[in-house]
């Protein structure tokens, strides 16, 4: 049988309004779709993320679901959710894995690949 496997996708927005360029706290919120791509059902557990700013400052952040959910998707299913973090330049990168478990009780891990945080005007 061909193994459980999501796949991800990411779309990220700038918080003006949880960010202030005078403390040096630049807010992003990140929407991750997560869709079951495998033939058997499997429930997303736990994360892993790296966040790493333009200055180099790296932060990890591990913990069970996300944001309060360990959802079980058949496949086809997908699961919708909206974080957020806090940098301390306008722009950096995250990038991740989920740990998931198959409804056969097989491990995997699904990555999120690297994704920027950017306030628009660090584009100019």
């Amino acid at each position: 049988m061909t193994p459980a496997q999501f796949a991800c996708t990411v779309v990220t927005q700038y918080l003006p309004e949880e960010s202030s360029s005078s403390e040096q706290v630049y807010a992003f919120a990140y929407t991750i779709t997560v869709r079951n791509t495998g033939p058997v059902a499997a429930q997303l557990v736990a994360r892993h993320w790296i966040i790493t700013d333009s200055a180099g400052h790296e932060e990890q952040v591990r913990g069970l679901a996300v944001v309060g959910h360990q959802p079980v998707l058949k496949p086809g299913e997908q699961f919708e959710y909206t974080s957020w973090t806090r940098l301390a330049t306008p722009r950096g990168q995250m990038k991740g894995t989920f740990f998931c478990i198959s409804e056969d009780a097989h491990w995997f891990e699904t990555p999120v690949p690297e994704f920027e945080l950017l306030l628009p005007q660090a584009l100019h």
